[in-house]
């Protein structure tokens, strides 16, 4: 009771809710490079595929 002399010691619920949702964010952000690095691993394949494109350029001079 010393410590908590004049503080409002029951959390409001919507400042839950906000740490809450940044906890999420944190842990999805983590997660997601976490795959990142360990996906191809696993097989998970994030290069794009290469296709060589070749189309005829007419130059003309004004």
């Amino acid at each position: 009771m010393l410590f908590n002399a004049g503080r409002n010691t029951r959390a409001k619920p919507m400042g839950r809710l906000i740490k809450l949702l940044i906890y999420l964010a944190v842990l999805g952000f983590i997660g997601l490079v976490g795959y990142a690095y360990v996906g191809p691993f696993f097989g998970a394949d994030f290069a794009p595929t290469q296709v060589e494109t070749r189309e005829p350029v007419t130059l003309t001079e004004d």
